[in-house]
């Protein structure tokens, strides 16, 4: 019986949406031994999902050698030139990828043995990632994620941020996105979060870089709202296992609420909910179509879809996740 080879090893939310793919590959063969070829901080997360026999952390002291194995079966997530090339280099008898419509960088598609035909790239990317899996003969498009946090885990989290969680559910609203833009103004999260000082929740800014930071400070000034500290990876994650609801743009706190099955209100602007958003009939997203909509770039002189969602409209979706989950 061959092993498994999964290469995935960015961004942190596509390693969640390729999380469905590896339960699904691992309910099918359950005998096997699977490994998986991460970025350093992608680590993190695959630490807390059973069945992974090894986590290859590229760059890491031996790594090449870790993952040769002839009689193994090599899966590229990834699509680009060096997640392609870690599969050749992996000497895997089979090299499975996505041709090349379904590629972020076509030539990628030189280093596999057997490709996918083209499928759509306007349904859910976690649905791409599952019909990857046809290759083998996996025909599934469940949406399971397999991350188990610790006790210990949720106990470090809850003792970093003492009374904090001791008032109940914290109802997260994340201001940052690695992209600008994706990150709705900061104007508009004082305006919402203004708005909803009677509303029976207890709220909580996060954030991820200094520049976010900063502007969670201006927000959290203006409002009184709390704001977190510095958080790892996992301790993010169990931070947001916790909460009542999710507030953010299209990034991986998002994705990990959606994953961790908790409530959400998404905002969108240069991607597709559709491909990249919640995925639950529950939860709700903002969204505006414009000429250039699903444009997938990160920089733009004046981000209008992202503006269009107005404070109101976001208050109106937080009042309605409240009510029905609060």
């Amino acid at each position: 019986m061959d092993d498994f080879l999964i290469i995935r090893l960015s961004s942190l939310g596509d390693i969640i949406h390729t999380l469905p793919a590896f339960a699904a590959l691992r309910k099918r063969f359950p005998e096997s031994r699977m490994a998986w070829v991460v970025g350093g901080k992608g680590k993190e997360i695959l630490d807390f999902v059973p069945g992974i026999v090894d986590i290859v952390v590229v760059g890491s002291p031996g790594w090449r050698g870790r993952i040769r194995k002839k009689n193994q079966v090599a899966i590229d997530f990834q699509g680009l030139i060096k997640s392609g090339f870690i599969a050749r280099l992996s000497r895997s008898r089979l090299r499975l990828g996505f041709s090349r419509p379904n590629l972020k960088e076509p030539v990628a598609e030189f280093f596999y043995n057997d490709k996918l035909p083209a499928v759509s790239e306007s349904d859910h990317v976690i649905l791409k990632n599952l019909r990857l899996l046809r290759l083998l003969g996996i025909d599934d498009e469940r949406f399971e994620f397999p991350i188990d946090l610790t006790e210990d885990l949720r106990g470090r989290v809850q003792a970093k941020f003492g009374p904090l969680l001791a008032r109940g559910q914290p109802a997260i609203f994340n201001v940052g996105a690695a992209w600008p833009t994706k990150r709705w103004p900061t104007e508009n999260w004082i305006s919402v979060l203004s708005s909803l000082k009677n509303v029976a929740i207890s709220p909580l800014l996060l954030w991820g870089t200094p520049e976010e930071k900063t502007a969670s400070d201006v927000i959290g000034k203006a409002t009184g709202v709390a704001v977190a500290p510095f958080l790892s990876i996992s301790e993010l994650l169990a931070l947001v296992q916790s909460a009542a609801f999710v507030v953010s743009g299209d990034t991986f706190v998002l994705q990990a609420a959606c994953a961790l099955d908790v409530p959400v209100v998404g905002l969108f602007g240069p991607t597709d909910p559709k491909r990249n958003g919640p995925f639950r009939s529950r939860d709700l997203v903002a969204y505006h179509e414009v000429a250039c909509s699903r444009c997938y770039r990160r920089t733009c002189k004046t981000t209008d879809c992202l503006r269009l969602v107005t404070p109101d409209e976001v208050l109106s979706l937080v009042r309605r996740i409240v009510k029905s989950h609060g």
